[in-house]
């Protein structure tokens, strides 16, 4: 539990650049042109000693609320209602515009404390701007740079008071409840298993991502509508979920942009959003594959899926929009044998039908998903590891190559999530691919491992006198 600060403003006058200085990562997508924002976008903040959620949001305009710059204005006034204390940012090179003084008075009657920071305040071209926003009755505008770091000093004076108030109000609700913190044992299997899920969700545009993740989370988080594309950002959103024995468990639910055949995209912004997806993915435990029912499964599926498994996430297959599916049994089953034919290096990926619109099968969904975290993240003995070894070397022995005797003596698991396998002996380089697939396919069914990415790595003694 932190502070929540939220930046606010018109669109184009740096709120990205001031969150992703703040945040110390270039999260949010920064560019020259206006609106690349559109749902606001959560990360923690340091500016020295203050620690605090920071949100960026959409560029607030004035539009018809049904369209698309509508329905991103009602997430910026929702950012600003859940908020400790606003940043209202304005350019001062460029100076006020009607639609400042707009916004300006829309805090000015709001019950969030407002600091009002001037932007792109370099140089002597930001003073007549910078004297122009006293008449917007927000108190003393602060001269800010966010690009090149001035100002930050007198910014952390103004939230200073804002966020120490708040932090003594978290402190005194948590001692009244009783809550103590604690940290996690990595070794601690118990424990691994009941820590936040990291669950992205991906999927080709119009799969429904923002409407599922909205539905799950009960509340219109995320901007969604007809038009594809709308998500630009990959949005990570911490939210709890009641599994069906009444654990309360913590989900940290990501959602990307649409993910098109590569030779589509040429929009650079669009080429920035597939590239902050992917990197979302890098860093999930669990990828939800969201497939559209009224499309099935295309090559550009596989090849997310494919990229997924690659970067050695857990990964579940959902069907969206089943509510409206026609010849659900036979698009299932269709389904099923694409995914196995298409991903023949983890056969048995779980496939789930849900649908965003009704809310079906979501419960399901998150419920597999913690299972197959569980699996990604599980280790198995050395002895009961060894033991399978020797029976599959039994039962099928590895080929001898020349006539030279390729000898396999042990293995043991060297890591997990995904779980990898180190294999000791000699002439491993003779090794033929399709017995390796023989032993991570052994390990997968045999030692519980499902449908999740399997890494075996090849170790062979180093012998001086040259002889094996």
């Amino acid at each position: 539990m932190l502070p929540i600060v939220a930046i606010v403003g018109r669109p184009n006058v740096g709120k990205s650049t001031l969150f992703n200085r703040l945040v110390g990562k270039k999260l949010a997508l920064v560019d020259d042109q206006p609106g690349v924002t559109r749902d606001r976008r959560e990360g923690e903040a340091n500016l020295l000693d203050l620690h605090f959620r920071i949100v960026d949001t959409a560029g607030y305009e004035d539009e018809d609320p049904q369209s698309l710059p509508g329905r991103m204005r009602r997430q910026t006034e929702a950012a600003v209602r859940d908020a400790d204390v606003a940043l209202f940012m304005i350019d001062a090179r460029a100076g006020l515009t009607p639609l400042d003084e707009d916004i300006a008075r829309w805090l000015r009657e709001s019950d969030t404390p407002v600091i009002l920071v001037g932007n792109k305040a370099e140089g002597k071209a930001a003073e007549d701007g910078l004297l122009e926003a006293w008449s917007l009755g927000l108190d003393e505008p602060l001269a800010l740079s966010a690009e090149h770091g001035q100002g930050l000093a007198e910014l952390y004076q103004a939230l200073m008071p804002h966020i120490e108030r708040v932090e003594q109000e978290i402190a005194q609700a948590r001692a009244d409840a009783g809550i103590v913190e604690a940290e996690i044992d990595p070794d601690d299997e118990e424990a691994q298993d009941n820590a936040p899920l990291k669950l992205a969700i991906v999927g080709r545009p119009n799969a429904g991502k923002s409407t599922l993740i909205n539905r799950i989370l009960g509340e219109e988080r995320l901007i969604t509508g007809p038009e594809a594309g709308i998500t630009r950002d990959s949005i990570a959103i911490d939210w709890d979920w009641t599994d069906a024995d009444g654990r309360v468990r913590t989900v940290r639910l990501i959602d990307t942009a649409g993910m098109r055949k590569r030779a589509k995209v040429q929009d650079k912004l669009e080429k920035l959003a597939v590239a902050d997806g992917l990197h979302a993915v890098d860093f999930a435990e669990v990828v939800v594959l969201l497939l559209d029912a009224t499309l099935g499964l295309e090559a550009q599926d596989l090849r997310i899926a494919d990229r997924v498994l690659k970067e050695g996430r857990a990964l579940v297959i959902a069907i969206n929009k089943w509510d409206v599916s026609a010849n659900g049994s036979s698009l299932y089953q269709g389904i099923r044998k694409a995914l196995d034919e298409g991903l023949a290096q983890v056969k048995g990926v779980p496939l789930l039908t849900v649908s965003a619109a009704t809310g079906k099968g979501l419960d399901d969904l998150l419920q597999t998903a913690f299972e197959t975290r569980r699996i990604w993240s599980q280790r198995v003995s050395t002895g009961l590891l060894n033991r399978w070894f020797e029976h599959a070397l039994e039962t099928n022995p590895p080929p001898a190559p020349g006539g030279k005797r390729i000898k396999l003596r042990y293995m043991t698991q060297a890591k997990t999530r995904p779980p990898g396998f180190v294999l000791f002996g000699t002439r491993l380089e003779l090794l033929p691919e399709s017995y390796n697939r023989y032993l991570i396919n052994g390990i997968r069914r045999e030692l519980g491992f499902g449908a999740v990415p399997v890494r075996l790595m090849l170790r062979s003694a180093k012998n001086p006198f040259g002889k094996d």
